[in-house]
């Protein structure tokens, strides 16, 4: 039997009596959160071919190219994925008719004309983020739903690409939460998906979509992706374009790509950055010389199998020439801080969002409602005291992890808990991955083995604007973790 813990509406409380009493820097310091520019540090260099998975995004791209498949055969096998899938996962909102888009690209690559590296690769798109003609619904009935009358920007540059743009799939309600209740993992029906782009990882686990288009607030890219086995990247805020979307939190929301491997999400994001080669070009690269920091406070209530899987991650980074550093912080008061200014600040925004939209709030699922019916009462004061404190987080954070190159963690503590106990994990599955977003450091979850059977993540982070080092070394990694075994359908 899992120990009761805090309702949602317990934990906005708590986070707001947290933030009240936490002490703040002086106020002539400097502003609430400044993005400091930080000059990037070299990725490690090159040392042979890309290397990911068979049937992968970037397989299935060379695949098309070599001709030794064709658009029709991509698309008529995530069609008849979707079929098979979708309603019993629990996975889309909305299934596009791509019938004769696939024609139209399929006609485009006999005559030799590419649209992009993406042509003819089935993508799914989170059900907050507009693509036209489609409805966007938050996976909600408390708005109604608003048909789109153009591209998110990011949606327009996959589109560009040649992306075959296959529906909108699951989220938690409005994206906020990461359970996604009402859909089932893959690995096991009778667990979440994780969220709360729980829609995208069924998709890509399912065949349904070979990449996907998320978003990541407080956590909602990485922790589908560590429980569901997938690579889920959560960029700088601003590096992908966050526009036409059904807004969770306008300072915390990132757009955020999630595959089945690092090079399909290093491909997706030079897409979405408008920027060939961007991060591409990174690949392949060693771990050889990299510094690789941890914390014991990462570690705290993990289930042993999952902090095994982790030790065993370390382990095989120093086998590969990496050094890895135990460090003081961050700690565990670093992150039920982050946590509390997280929670105020993203449900804040939530709830001025929803307050001019018109949402119904009886119509939102019980977790929902209170959480925003909480934040409604907010006063202005606590607000900026949680963007205060964003701050000081911001700067504490970066000394701690100054002297190494990246720092790891379990993505979640657990694996994929059961549906019926999917409140008792609001708080357990997030904890790890909650401080990132909210200072905006790159940080990125992939596999690294199973844990009772089922998938668990390991997530790296890495100081501000060093995207490109993460990207590298989580390629590094990816060399030289244990492989997730070949989905099964149950």
């Amino acid at each position: 039997m899992t120990p009761s813990r805090p309702t949602t509406k317990q934990l906005f409380q708590q986070a707001v009596a947290t933030v009240r009493t936490w002490p703040l820097d002086p106020p002539d310091r400097k502003p609430a959160f400044a993005l400091d520019t930080v000059p990037p540090r070299p990725a490690p260099p090159g040392d042979g071919r890309v290397e990911g998975l068979p049937g992968d995004l970037w397989d299935t791209r060379d695949q098309l190219r070599r001709g030794a498949t064709s658009v029709a055969d991509v698309a008529a096998g995530a069609t008849a994925r979707i079929d098979d899938y979708a309603t019993t996962y629990g996975a889309f909102e909305y299934v596009a008719d791509v019938r004769a888009e696939a024609l139209e690209l399929g006609r485009d690559a006999r005559a030799g004309s590419w649209r992009g590296p993406l042509h003819g690769i089935p993508i799914s798109v989170k059900d907050v983020i507009d693509v036209a003609g489609m409805p966007t619904r938050g996976s909600s009935a408390a708005l109604p739903a608003r048909v789109a009358d153009e591209d998110a920007t990011a949606v327009a540059r996959l589109r560009a690409a040649g992306a075959l743009l296959v529906g909108k799939v699951a989220t938690h309600e409005f994206a906020l939460g990461v359970t996604t209740p009402k859909a089932h993992n893959p690995w096991d029906r009778t667990r979440v998906p994780g969220g709360s782009s729980g829609g995208s990882a069924i998709s890509l686990v399912t065949g349904m979509a070979l990449g996907s288009l998320g978003t990541d607030t407080r956590a909602s890219i990485r922790v589908p992706a560590a429980v569901c086995g997938l690579v889920g990247y959560k960029p700088s805020l601003g590096m992908v374009p966050t526009d036409h979307w059904l807004t969770l939190s306008w300072s915390l929301d990132h757009f955020a790509p999630m595959a089945r491997s690092v090079r399909d999400v290093a491909l997706l994001m030079d897409v979405l950055i408008d920027r060939p080669g961007g991060f591409t070009a990174l690949l392949p690269a060693t771990l050889r010389g990299r510094k690789i920091g941890y914390t014991e406070a990462t570690l705290a209530g993990a289930q042993p199998e999952v902090a095994r899987r982790f030790t065993e991650a370390l382990c095989a980074m120093e086998e590969a020439g990496a050094a890895v550093v135990r460090l003081d912080a961050p700690t565990g008061e670093d992150y039920a801080l982050a946590n509390a200014a997280g929670m105020v600040i993203s449900r804040a925004e939530a709830a001025q969002f929803h307050r001019d939209a018109g949402t119904d709030l009886e119509r939102c699922t019980p977790e929902v409602r209170d959480q925003l019916r909480e934040a409604m009462d907010l006063d202005a004061i606590d607000y900026v005291r949680a963007l205060r404190l964003r701050g000081q987080l911001r700067d504490g954070l970066a000394a701690a992890i100054a002297g190494v190159d990246v720092l790891a963690m379990p993505t979640c503590k657990v694996v994929a808990p059961p549906r019926h106990e999917a409140d008792d994990y609001l708080l357990v599955l997030s904890e790890n991955c909650i401080p990132w977003s909210l200072v905006d450091f790159p940080a990125i979850s992939l596999p690294m083995g199973l844990a009772h059977g089922l998938p668990c993540g390991i997530q790296l982070v890495a100081g501000p604007g060093q995207d490109p080092l993460l990207m590298a070394t989580a390629y590094a990694f990816e060399r030289i973790a244990p492989v997730v075994p070949e989905w099964r359908p149950e």
